[in-house]
């Protein structure tokens, strides 16, 4: 998606920045930053909210799976 764009920090796990990594190239997107806009958008879009934010899923806490991408 075509637009104006920001500078933004943000803290994520190794394996997350991996599986961006990942997925730009699998995708042949430029890089992360693309993969994590494509993700951003299709939660903005198409994402139902309360399935995404309503459900622990943390794989670091509180027992959650441990599974690759």
């Amino acid at each position: 998606m075509a637009g104006e764009k920001i500078d933004a920090t943000f803290s994520i796990n190794p394996d997350m920045a991996e599986m961006l990594t990942r997925a730009a190239e699998k995708y042949e997107l430029p890089d992360a930053s693309k993969a994590l806009r494509v993700v951003l958008d299709y939660v903005m879009q198409d994402g139902d909210w309360d399935e995404i934010f309503g459900k622990v899923r943390c794989r670091r806490c509180m027992g959650g799976p441990l599974g690759r991408f």
